[in-house]
């Protein structure tokens, strides 16, 4: 185990040096970009335009459009500075718990951007797109051989757009059988990801809670309890959202299926399993695939995403278009239903042509026995944290072995007068984004964990040591290290129950008074 080095002190506020710029050494500080433009003034010089006859009728702008003017070389600085606050995988170990921040190999970024990819046009002739088709078929059949499932739907966008396609295939499945208006309500476990109720209610669904046994998991005689005419599906992640697999889920499975409904798998935890187990093998009927959690497409930033969704031989019928079909020596992408059960248009055109080259070039790298190394690697990160820090913290469960996360709660730090929230504030100082807090809901005080496969033993062991640090200084008392957490951050803590109601999205010049 590592030991903190002796040259990083933690400074008392009255020692911490304040500079006239605001910055701390080269930590830049930024202000907002309206604060430092000019709204007078422009880097790029335009000429008058032509004159115009306008169709815009009292629509027409009367006033400066209010943008602020930079020169380059401050727009640059701007946007580089900014871009220095935000921090990523590419800076350090993000020990995120659920939403696997795994390294995005430099090579995919670069095939991506080859020009038969990075320039296509998704209305252009299909006949000068076959190599995009040809790749998109591939990645395909790859996802299909992962989860032994039948038709994959490559349309949707993210993981809860994922979801949603594979309970519309569900619905659509229903009602096919003429049981559309008998036949609502879904399942959901009380671990559940927040999407998964949500996607339910979205699609005209109830909810129906089925609880967590005291390991975590899910017991199939409490779903079996929960089942009734009326169910349509149910939604189980598993691996679950506190790390742990569900041991039970083929009799899960086997219940839903006598009851008449589908299983739905959120898939977002796969990065644990791929290569290893197939899902098609436990008995789902539909499961969304985050690329971005498994196969290493960037994650983050609103998009681009992709949440390809496997299906199961009951509902391949029903899957959305567009979906791709060989016709002759060509692949063609079927745009239209065609009088089938289709339940129709997920989204426009195909999906995000980036991610699945990313993801593509991630699967032949790796091949199928890497694949399953890199999950495996994921799940033995996870339980080298967990074994190296439980004699320091506690978990829910026990001292169980999990899965590609580890979930603690805080049992160890009652009676220290510091909470999970100050324990990630402080970990900020030490350089480090937090770990998921709070969530899962069915935990209280949660910390979950997830290392990914991609961290070496050398950054694991300093992150380890630096976790055994802070716990150390919990219990001796050093409140002055949590309370007031983050001190060397470029923000201190807000107020971020304030900020969630109130927060203030318009900046708005201030007038110095006379």
């Amino acid at each position: 185990m590592l030991d903190r080095p002796a040259i990083v002190e933690p400074l008392d506020d009255d020692k911490i040096p304040a500079t006239f710029t605001g910055n701390r050494g080269l930590d830049q500080e930024e202000p907002l970009i309206f604060e430092i433009g000019r709204l007078d003034a422009t880097g790029v010089d335009i000429g008058a335009p032509a004159p115009v006859e306008t169709r815009l009728g009292a629509l027409e702008r009367n006033a400066p459009i209010g943008l602020p003017g930079l020169t380059e070389p401050e727009t640059m600085r701007h946007y580089v500075r900014l871009s220095r606050k935000n921090y990523s995988i590419d800076a350090g170990l993000y020990p995120l718990g659920s939403c696997t921040m795994k390294h995005n190999p430099r090579s995919n970024e670069k095939i991506a951007r080859y020009e038969g990819f990075a320039d296509i046009h998704p209305l252009q002739p299909q006949s000068t797109a076959q190599g995009a088709l040809e790749l998109m078929q591939t990645l395909a059949d790859w996802l299909m051989k992962l989860t032994n499932m039948q038709a994959v739907a490559l349309s949707p966008k993210a993981g809860a757009h994922g979801e949603l396609c594979g309970m519309m295939a569900i619905k659509s499945a229903i009602a096919a059988k003429g049981e559309g208006t008998t036949r609502n309500v879904v399942l959901i476990p009380q671990s559940a990801h927040g999407t998964n109720p949500a996607t339910a209610a979205l699609l005209g669904f109830s909810v129906r809670v089925v609880p967590a046994a005291p390991d975590g998991t899910v017991r199939a005689q409490a779903v079996k309890d929960a089942l009734d005419d009326d169910v349509a599906a149910i939604m189980l992640t598993n691996p679950n959202t506190c790390g742990l697999f569900e041991r039970e889920i083929v009799d899960i499975a086997d219940a839903i299926h006598a009851a008449g409904g589908y299983f739905y798998c959120d898939g977002a935890n796969f990065n644990a399993i791929a290569g290893v187990l197939r899902p098609g093998d436990f008995g789902i009927d539909a499961m969304h695939i985050n690329l971005h959690k498994t196969f290493s497409t960037p994650h983050g930033g609103g998009g681009p995403g992709a949440g390809p969704v496997v299906l199961s031989e009951r509902l391949a019928p029903f899957a959305p278009v567009p979906f791709i079909r060989r016709k002759g020596d060509s692949l063609q992408l079927v745009e239209d239903a065609e009088g089938a059960q289709s339940f129709g248009r997920l989204t426009a055109f195909h999906g995000q042509m980036g991610m699945f080259v990313r993801a593509l070039a991630y699967m032949l790298a790796h091949g199928g026995d890497g694949v399953a190394q890199a999950s495996k690697d994921a799940v033995l990160a996870a339980n080298y944290v967990r074994a190296s820090l439980r004699d320091v913290m506690t978990q829910p469960f026990g001292d169980r072995i999990c899965m590609h996360e580890v979930l603690f709660d805080d049992g160890w730090l009652r009676g220290t007068g510091v909470t999970t929230l100050d324990f990630a504030k402080a970990m900020i100082d030490e350089g480090y984004h937090p770990m998921t807090i709070y969530f899962p809901l069915v935990v209280h005080g949660a910390m979950l964990i997830e290392p990914t496969e991609s961290e070496s033993k050398a950054s694991l062991d300093l992150f380890i040591a630096t976790l055994r640090d802070l716990a150390q200084s919990a219990k001796a008392g050093d409140m002055t290290r949590f309370a007031q957490a983050p001190r060397l951050a470029p923000r201190r803590r807000v107020d971020e129950a304030l900020a969630a109601r109130k927060p203030v999205l318009r900046w708005e010049e201030k007038t110095a008074a006379i």
